[in-house]
Parts: structure tokens; sequence; C-alpha cells
């Protein structure tokens, strides 16, 4: 009895583990049945989000659109780049390929990364650009949209992006002179400007800066890139904004401080005056390997040394070259203002480049916290602000010199 008592003992714990392997093997059946829905879930999410994705271009692209570049195929582009043989560059909204259309000319062919935005930035570029025919703004020959392979195709320049020509290396030798570097960046305000002002509907860039600013072979600037651009009706003050967008160091703070004021074209006209500002000092505003600490955001430095009448070092120039950057620098800082209804419109920001460099006014400090700037008051008036010119009888005639 003793010997079935122990049987029996040995049996029921040999079933109880039974029951306990069992019951796993239901739990992990359970658990993998739920992570296999689950990933189909995803998948399927994924799967209808890029179809939806798709729909949306192609129903952009299928719109009516007279001003529609031409669409090629992938293997048009295959050809025309010689299978993507020579890379031109690369950023964050794709890869950018040399190639050759059949009728001779050369082309940028810019493969788009994947999309973020339900393909916005392909439809931006395309809606953009494909409408805009302006001598500071690139033009888009054509593009390419077949499920997930999206390219734009661009005229080619020759002589690359203006950030290698102010942010040269230290064994490169500056290939432009201050007057060139004048040229370009009236130019680039008047593209700018035609954005704002030339065409059916308001463009905003949103990322005006160096490497967006392209060179020709005449050295003839410009502006490419829309993916991040918005239209919106002429008569708009502000525009609605989900997001921001842009780079850091040329986005306007309206962008990502709301109590500072609305988004308009004075976000662009701020992303100008920061490239400006580092065509004028030949560097990047926010070094933080300069030799003096106080040099390190070059904008804060420089205001501080024309408000104290200090001179600025700039290497061997002419004083026609020297009132030239001057000018640069006392437009930029009135496009810098932390207020956008402090900026000039890009209008008067060609008029002030045009104009006598003597006769401008200096700004208001623009390095303000919102808090500062909307706790006291300047005596600023908005209205008056936007001709920051100082009027003949306000300056001294021992002040202006006549060449």
């Amino acid at each position: 009895m003793y010997q079935d008592a122990t049987f029996l003992g040995i049996y029921m714990l040999w079933y109880r583990k039974i029951e306990i392997v069992i019951g796993l093997c239901f739990a992990g059946r359970f658990s993998l049945g739920t992570v296999c829905l689950l990933a189909l879930v995803i998948y399927y999410k994924v799967k209808r989000w890029h179809l939806s994705m798709y729909q949306n271009i192609e129903d952009f692209l299928q719109g009516p659109n007279n001003l529609m570049p031409v669409r090629y195929t992938y293997s048009n582009l295959k050809k025309m780049t010689n299978n993507f043989s020579n890379k031109l560059g690369e950023g964050g909204y794709g890869t950018v390929f040399k190639g050759k259309l059949r009728s001779g000319p050369l082309v940028a062919v810019k493969l788009l990364g994947k999309s973020k935005a339900n393909g916005q930035e392909f439809i931006s570029e395309v809606a953009t650009i494909g409408r805009i025919h302006h001598a500071n703004v690139v033009k888009l020959i054509g593009f390419c949209f077949e499920g997930s392979k999206r390219a734009l195709v661009y005229e080619f320049m020759p002589n690359g992006s203006l950030d290698k020509y102010i942010f040269p290396k230290e064994t490169e030798p500056m290939s432009l002179s201050c007057e060139e570097l004048f040229k370009i960046a009236l130019e680039v305000a008047r593209g700018i400007d035609y954005l704002h002002r030339g065409c059916e509907m308001q463009i905003l860039h949103f990322d005006i800066k160096p490497h967006n600013i392209l060179l020709d072979e005449h050295f003839s600037p410009k502006i490419s890139d829309f993916g991040l651009a918005k239209l919106c009706p002429t008569e708009n003050n502000t525009v609605t904004m989900t997001a921001a967008r842009g780079t850091l160091g040329y986005m306007a703070p309206e962008l990502y401080y709301k109590n500072i004021g609305g988004v308009s074209y004075k976000a662009d006209v701020y992303s100008f005056g920061m490239l400006l500002m580092e065509m004028a000092g030949r560097r990047k505003n926010l070094n933080p390997f300069v030799d003096k600490t106080s040099q390190i955001y070059f904008p804060s430095w420089v205001y501080d040394q024309m408000r104290g009448g200090n001179e600025i070092e700039m290497g061997d120039v002419s004083e026609d070259e020297r009132k030239m950057v001057k000018k640069m620098i006392l437009v930029a800082l009135w496009c810098i203002q932390m207020k956008p209804t402090v900026r000039p419109s890009m209008n008067k920001v060609i008029e002030m480049l045009e104009g006598d460099g003597e006769l401008l006014e200096m700004p208001p400090k623009p390095f303000q916290s919102p808090d500062e700037m909307l706790a006291e008051d300047d005596g600023i008036d908005p209205n008056t602000v936007e001709f920051p010119l100082l009027s003949e009888d306000q300056i001294d005639s021992s002040d202006i010199s006549i060449d």
C-alpha cells in the first residue's frame, strides 16, 4: 500500500508538471499569436499610410496644373545619371547626382529619402518651383514618381552651394571678393522678394541658408530646396503652422516662441539676415572654436563692436569694400530683430542694400529674450521702423565721406 501511495504521489507530481508544460505551451502560443497579430496590424497601418501618401502625391500630380514640369520614369533617371554614378552631395532630404539630358544640358537629379510628412515635401517642391520662373530661383526641369521612388530634376549649377565660398577650408583661399559677395546677397534678396510678392500665391521658403543658395557658371545665385516651403494667399499676414520648420541657426524665433508674434514672410527675412551676417563675416554665426569667447556668437559680438564705434577687422580690403561689409552687417542686424514687426520686408531690404550705407540707422539690440522684449518698450514704432534710414538733417556733413 505504501508503494501504491508512493507511486500515486510520483504520478500526481509528474501529471502536475505535464499540466504546467501544457499551460506554458498554450500561453506561449497565445503570446506568439498576439505578437503576430500586432505585427500584422502595424504592417497593415504602415502599408495603408504608404498607399495614402502615394495617392496624395498622385492626386496632386494628376490635378489641373498647366505649369507642371516634365515627368520622367525611374529608368529615364538611371540613363541620364549613368546609373547614379556621379554623386554631387547628400542632405537631409535626399542625395543629388549629376546627369545629362538627351538634348545635351547637364542636370542635377535629387533622389528623395523616405517621406516623413505624407509626401508633403515632394508636393511642396513640385508645387512651388514648378510655377516659378525667376533668375534667382533654381529651375525645376522635371520629376519622377514611381511608388517609393521619388526624384526631382533641376538645372545643373556648376559652382555648387554658397557655403563652400563663405566657409572655406584653411587650405583654400577666399575665391569671392567683397563686391562679388555683395552682388550675390542682393540677388538672393531679389529672389526671396519675388517669392513673397511676385507670384499669384505667396511662397514662404522657411529654409534660407548658405547650403540652399546655388551658384551658376557666372556665380549668379539661385535659391533651391523648397521641401519646407508653404504656399499661402498674398493677402494673408500670418500662416498657421503645426510644427516648427527650418534649420537651427537660421530659424526665426517666432517659429518656436509663440508669444513673439505670428509666423509670416518675416521668418524668411530673419533667415536671410543670418545668411547675410555669415556672408559679411565669412564665418558661421555660432563658432565655439574661435580664439576669443566674446566672438563665439558673431552677431552679438559685431553688434557690440558697432554700437561702441569700434572698427571691425576685415583683413586686406579697400575702403569701399569696408563700407560694403558694414552695410551688409547693418542690414543683417535689422533682419534678425526678435520681433517680426521690427524686421523690414524683403523689398525694403533691397532698398537698404542698394542705398547709401551711411544713411542706415543703427538697429536696436536684436538678442533680447522674449520675456525681456515683451517687458520693456523700446519706443520703436513698427510702422516707421520699416524704413531704417536717417534723414539728411540727422547726419553731420562731416560724417559723410565723399569719394
